[in-house]
Parts: C-alpha cells; sequence; structure tokens
C-alpha cells in the first residue's frame, strides 16, 4: 500500500530535497506541498495524506496550529514536527495538538523514509531527548491531583505505560519486564485503546498529566 506524504515547509529547497528522498521509496508519494499553515490545512483537505511532515514555525498560521486543525477534521492523520533540533521549545505543545514525534531537518534519507513508515503504522518518533523536553515542561507544573484516568488500565497496563513515559521501546519494555516483545507491543496497543490516545507520544502526556509518572522519578 502506498504511503501519502503532505510536506508543509515555508523553505522550497526544504520541501523539494524531502520530496526527492521520499520519491526514492516505491511505498511513499508525496502528494502535495504546502508553505503556509493555512495552506497545510487545505491541502490536508484535498489531497487526504496519511502522514504530514509539518515545520513548526510558518508564516501565518504555525505548525501547531495547523496540526490541531487538520487532526480535528482528520484524526485518523499522523502529523510528523520537522524541526532544527530536536530539543526545541515547542515540543510540548506539538504533541498535545497531536503530533506523532518529531524529525530534524539533518535527518538521514533512509531514517526519513524509515520515520514515514513507521508513523503511518501508528508508531511514534520520540528520541529519549524528546522525551525529556516533555518531562521538563512537567517539572515546573502543579502535582497532578488524581490519576483516575487511568483507572480502566490492569496494573500491568499502567506499568508498561509508566514504562513508555520514560521513553523505552517495546524490546526495552520487554526485557525490563521479563516478558515477550509481542507481549509488551500488546499491552501498549491494549493501553492505546482503553484510553483513546494516539499513539504513544499521547501516552506519554497522559502519563504525566495523570501523575502516573513524576518527573526526576
Amino acid at each position: 500500500m502506498t504511503i501519502k506524504v503532505l510536506l508543509a515547509d515555508d523553505q522550497a529547497l526544504v520541501r523539494a530535497g524531502f520530496r526527492s528522498l521520499l520519491s526514492r521509496s516505491k511505498e511513499l508519494t508525496v502528494v502535495g506541498e504546502a508553505a503556509t499553515g493555512d495552506e497545510a490545512v487545505r491541502q490536508a483537505r484535498s489531497t487526504e495524506p496519511d502522514v504530514i511532515l509539518m515545520d513548526i514555525r510558518m508564516p501565518g498560521m504555525d505548525g501547531i496550529e495547523a496540526t490541531r486543525r487538520i487532526l480535528a477534521e482528520r484524526p485518523a492523520t499522523k502529523v510528523v514536527i520537522l524541526t532544527t533540533f530536536d530539543t526545541d521549545e515547542h515540543v510540548f505543545a506539538a504533541l498535545r495538538a497531536g503530533a506523532s514525534g518529531f524529525l530534524t531537518k539533518e535527518v538521514a534519507p533512509a531514517e526519513l523514509r524509515h520515520a514515514v513508515a513507521v508513523v503511518a503504522a501508528g508508531e511514534a518518533l520520540l528520541s529519549p531527548s524528546v522525551t525529556r523536553r516533555v518531562v521538563q515542561q512537567f517539572a515546573h507544573r502543579p502535582a497532578p491531583v488524581s490519576g483516575d484516568g487511568l483507572a480502566v488500565l490492569t496494573v500491568r497496563e499502567r506499568e508498561v505505560v509508566r514504562l513508555v513515559a520514560e521513553g523505552l521501546s517495546n524490546d526495552q519494555i520487554a526485557a525490563k519486564l521479563v516478558i515477550s516483545p509481542l507481549t509488551a507491543k500488546t499491552h501498549v496497543t491494549r493501553a492505546l485503546m482503553k484510553l483513546n490516545a494516539r499513539d504513544r507520544a499521547q501516552l506519554v502526556i497522559l502519563a504525566y498529566e495523570t501523575g502516573l509518572v513524576q518527573p526526576g522519578s
């Protein structure tokens, strides 16, 4: 199945570079380009992409607001934020808006194509440095009053969500809990369904918002 990709960046050279890199894969096709947030919203409506590579800083409507509007209309669409540094100050806001992860504009060609495929499959792109940015955001917030939002989870599922929030992959979770990677993936999938979360990025947000994980714990 071909994965449809929309490129949203105000720099024509960046869009051209990404289009060239993505075109080398038979599984990926660029269905549109946008130079502003408003244009990205319009293009998302007309091209119905599976994945959007979205720059944060664009004229007029920024990438975060564009992400929020696009996902409100098309929740199945996956948005990957493009940033110059993976410690961008807007990481947390973009995740809250529904972004599935981040890529730096210096990403290697093979990594770019792999990332698009991974996000299209429902996974998230959360590097340890991005996870740390989320932690730093919550470190300056009042402690949550309750974790009742996670009441639908089993004890094991809570444990798995906590490890996801710490930045662990399925394989790392499996090793830590002495279970198979498939079992770890199953727990993650069930947690996503029960919490109505889009992907692992949203699990990280929920874990901190409900107090399941505390900064510095």
